[in-house]
């Protein structure tokens, strides 16, 4: 989100009135990391300009709009994605995470892409970069991944650049180059050398996380591939809720201190984007109510990416729009005759208390069921309640669900791809 929304100012200003103040610097034990939203006032990113609750919620339908280009991209096969025409959009990370690069360590705050594989940082002498970046020069540790190598085949568009590695990729609407490096990274207080990563050398727009991204993805060059030996191929994270005075979750890393109570469902795999983490989602119920969705809505299909993806960089939830129309429609219904309205993408808004208690998720072999906050957006003064959902946008063509972040929250999400499950269980992630 790129623009600090006003119900999280009204948040910041009566906790610093009652006298809040977050800690910033929990220390960081074993292998779990501290997840930060990035409007927390821990986040350097968090704007200073204070918009309506209105105009911010367009905003964050727009970046949506551009992750779901990014999303539909990698579904499709290709490397490159569309800018809009016309504009640049800025699209900041939701939640970032702190990791220590080199030897001696220099701290960077990267992006949490469940989505993506191969992590890349801003490095120094980088054109178009953000002013805070990785100074390879002061790394006894680094060095450039020469062109024969394994990993210089797993880039996007690779090219040999003398006799080292360089590969170019598209993200947000920004073009990115990149040297293919390695170094230590430090997670938590997890050394991990020679890890292998880009070493962004030139960027094109502004829609990049400033100070790089950590793909958790489970394709090659991701955190899990190049750590298998370390964490097992499993992680878990907890996203806060927006209304959270710290913003502040976590990410765990390897198969310890998982939870033991929590329910699974099956990932599927899509060998033509192995990155993604698909699920089967087999119906949706409003309130009690199971809504009558047709089943080709969330057909998992590997030849066209159809089906259902869990992702932490979409905000707000996005289904096909058969399923979508259904849920809206049942909502309203059961609304009653209360007015309804709309808000940019959102077109199922009231000025009246929410009757809905709940809406749930059912994944094979698991539900998964949302209180108000996990699917009712509410501005600042709570005179408007929108429904934090939509279809997705049909200039994508996108065959699409996205299961979002702001579904997520308050839910510890369980990756284990040895066991090809995905686990789900409530936990107040502050």
């Amino acid at each position: 989100m790129g623009k600090l929304l006003y119900s999280l100012a009204l948040l910041f200003f009566f906790s610093v009135a009652l006298g809040f103040t977050p800690n910033c610097n929990i220390p960081e034990q074993g292998s779990t990391l501290q997840v930060i939203h990035v409007n927390s006032p821990c986040s350097p990113f968090r704007s200073k300009t204070q918009l309506s609750w209105e105009d911010s919620v367009l905003q964050m339908q727009s970046q949506d709009k551009e992750r779901l280009i990014y999303l539909s991209s990698l579904v499709a096969g290709r490397s490159i994605v569309p800018v809009a025409s016309g504009r640049q959009v800025t699209q900041n990370p939701t939640y970032i995470l702190r990791a220590r690069i080199g030897t001696p360590p220099q701290t960077l705050l990267m992006a949490m892409d469940t989505s993506s594989d191969v992590a890349w940082i801003p490095c120094s002498g980088c054109e178009g970069c953000a002013t805070t970046a990785f100074d390879t020069a002061k790394s006894t540790s680094f060095k450039n991944v020469s062109c024969g190598v394994a990993q210089c085949k797993q880039v996007p568009n690779p090219s040999c650049e003398g006799t080292t590695c360089g590969f170019n990729l598209t993200y947000g609407g920004s073009s990115i180059a990149a040297s293919l490096v390695q170094d230590t990274i430090t997670l938590a207080t997890d050394p991990i050398p020679g890890y292998t990563f880009g070493c962004v050398r030139k960027v094109i727009g502004s829609a990049t996380p400033a100070q790089g991204l950590l793909g958790l993805g489970r394709g090659p060059l991701s955190l899990l591939s190049q750590t298998q030996n370390l964490y097992k191929s499993t992680f878990s994270y907890c996203l806060p809720s927006y209304k959270s005075p710290n913003f502040s979750g976590s990410l765990r890393l390897g198969p310890n201190s998982q939870p033991i109570r929590i329910k699974y469902t099956q990932l599927l795999k899509n060998p033509r984007r192995s990155s993604l983490y698909y699920v089967n989602l087999e119906g949706i119920k409003v309130g009690r109510g199971l809504v009558n969705i047709p089943p080709s809505a969330f057909a998992h299909d590997p030849n066209t990416g159809s089906g259902t993806v869990i992702d932490s960089g979409t905000v707000f939830t996005r289904l096909v729009e058969p399923a979508y129309i259904a849920v809206r429609d049942e909502f309203r219904r059961r609304m009653g005759k209360a007015v309804v309205s709309s808000l940019g993408g959102f077109d199922t808004c009231y000025t009246v208390p929410i009757t809905v208690p709940s809406i749930t998720l059912m994944f094979s072999g698991m539900n998964m069921t949302l209180p108000q906050d996990n699917f009712i957006i509410r501005s600042a003064v709570g005179t408007t309640s929108c429904l934090a959902m939509a279809a997705a946008p049909d200039n994508v063509n996108s065959v699409l669900n996205v299961i979002a972040n702001f579904q997520q929250q308050n839910h510890r999400i369980l990756i284990d791809t040895p066991n090809s499950k995905l686990g789900v269980a409530r936990e107040t992630c502050t």
